[in-house]
């Protein structure tokens, strides 16, 4: 495939997942638009939104770094995290960021300007400028503050999430995600955690509705672990209500789940921090076939530095043979 001409792909989501993937996806196509949750308020992102009432950078750094086409010393440069003093935690790409921010008056001229700093092969969107914050009702029926706070909460208080919303009933997406969308040749939802980084994306009508009017291919690309104070002993089918009951049924017409294994050792590395393996079995399977989605599984298991992550290239290899498939039909 000559990815110059290839399909126009947008990835919503954000945190770790969203920015492994796209390294994947990057060497099939060029046309990629990645669309970044914006609620993240804790670690380095959450003071500078905190103290320069800008936009969280961090996830929208990782996307940018992922889709750059530059030297692997500059890569380390942007991720760089000062380790003492006052920028303690701080990494050298988030207040390039917030420079830009403040050079321009715009997180959205800073992101784009940076993107044409580092040679980024796509685009990197906020899924909205407003300044949006992240609650959640638990199902004790308190209510969290903030998206950090969420899931330390949830176990502090040993209650699972009952639902997420924003502190705005009328949120607004950026312009260019809904044009974005409206164009697309697949849509991507995932990977990412589910009530922090992906549902906060569907919470905003405007997306909701551009993804449920579009013609593209839909793909939700579910976890391969489950997140403790997130996602506690979920199975594939409860990843997916959970999403449909914020938003709406249909936003997706296939859903990839891993059946690989993995290492003994690695999962009860995992389970000693209270995560597990997100399961499907062929009664999700049946549910799922009831609402119109089709399940594939496969082997999308990549190990890295001890830790469980999606293969990004076959996982992304398998996203474009689908849409080759459905397309020549």
């Amino acid at each position: 495939m000559d990815i110059i001409n290839g399909p126009k792909v947008v990835v919503i989501g954000g945190g770790t997942g969203q920015s492994i993937f796209l390294r994947g996806l990057k060497q099939l196509t060029e046309n990629i638009t990645a669309v970044v949750a914006v609620t993240d308020d804790g670690g380095g992102s959450g003071k500078l939104r905190e103290d320069l009432g800008m936009l969280p950078p961090g996830d929208i750094r990782n996307c940018i770094i992922a889709l750059a086409d530059i030297e692997p010393d500059m890569k380390r440069v942007m991720q760089y995290r000062f380790p003492e003093g006052e920028f303690k935690g701080q990494s050298f790409g988030n207040l390039f960021i917030a420079a830009l921010n403040g050079v321009y008056g715009s997180f959205e001229k800073a992101i784009t300007k940076i993107s044409q700093i580092l040679a980024v092969k796509g685009r990197v969107l906020p899924v909205s400028v407003d300044n949006l914050r992240l609650y959640a009702e638990l199902e004790n029926g308190n209510v969290v503050k903030g998206e950090a706070r969420i899931p330390q909460e949830s176990i502090k208080q040993k209650s699972r999430i009952k639902r997420v919303f924003l502190d705005t009933q009328e949120p607004q997406a950026l312009h260019e995600v809904v044009e974005a969308i409206s164009c697309a040749d697949i849509i991507v939802i995932g990977p990412g955690s589910l009530y922090t980084s992906i549902i906060p994306n569907v919470l905003i009508p405007q997306l909701k509705n551009a993804i449920l009017q579009s013609n593209a291919l839909k793909v939700y690309v579910c976890n391969i672990m489950t997140q403790p104070g997130e996602t506690d002993g979920f199975d594939v089918l409860e990843h997916v209500e959970a999403i449909f009951s914020h938003s709406c049924p249909g936003l997706f017409d296939y859903v990839i789940a891993n059946s690989g294994c993995i290492p003994s050792e690695l999962i009860e590395k995992y389970e000693h921090d209270a995560a597990s393996v997100v399961r499907i079995d062929k009664r999700q399977e049946m549910i799922l076939g009831d609402k119109n989605i089709q399940v594939i599984t496969g082997d999308f298991v990549k190990v890295k530095k001890g830790y469980i992550r999606h293969d990004a290239y076959r996982l992304a290899s398998l996203i474009i043979d689908l849409f080759q498939g459905v397309k020549s039909r």
